[in-house]
């Protein structure tokens, strides 16, 4: 690459690495992890930036960390064997309540905390949603749905009759 692209490329990263850094996260719990898949997905965006650059570079960085993070997750799964499988937020997020964050999203499945850092963290529409995630919009409702709803029944103090 020439140096007018090597230098777009360093802006880009610097922009977005915060923002991608924090998705990362939000999708695998460990910060040392979020890291990994956030430069791992970088590296693939360099390969491509001649293509990307003038197109939507934000947008291709995090449909290839999605997949970065599901491969992951499926050698992971082939790795580990068990009894039993497991089971528009604010973007202002501080580090007072990103632990209890991650923490519930990671009670999710896969899918589920995927479509809810995507759309209610990342601010996706439900159709840019589907078409990162390679899924229909249904599933993204769907999906969305059974999020949030298992978010707010983790979120609900037991026996607090305020709470529906």
């Amino acid at each position: 690459m020439g140096g007018e692209r090597d230098q777009e490329f360093v802006d880009f990263v610097r922009a977005a690495s915060p923002r991608l850094l924090r998705t990362a996260w939000f999708l695998c719990g460990d910060p040392g992890q979020a890291e990994e898949l956030v430069q791992a997905a970088l590296e693939r965006v360099y390969l491509r930036w001649g293509r990307l650059r003038d197109g939507s570079p934000l947008a291709y960085t995090r449909k290839v960390m999605l997949n970065l993070h599901l491969d992951h997750q499926r050698r992971r799964v082939r790795e580990i064997s068990t009894a039993s499988p497991p089971e528009r937020a604010r973007t202002d997020v501080g580090p007072e309540d990103a632990d209890e964050v991650v923490s519930m999203l990671l009670e999710l499945p896969l899918r589920e905390r995927q479509v809810v850092v995507l759309r209610y963290y990342v601010g996706l529409s439900e159709a840019e949603t589907a078409d990162t995630l390679n899924v229909s919009t249904g599933t993204v409702k769907s999906s969305a749905s059974r999020g949030l709803a298992k978010l707010r029944e983790l979120r609900t103090p037991e026996g607090d009759p305020r709470v529906h």
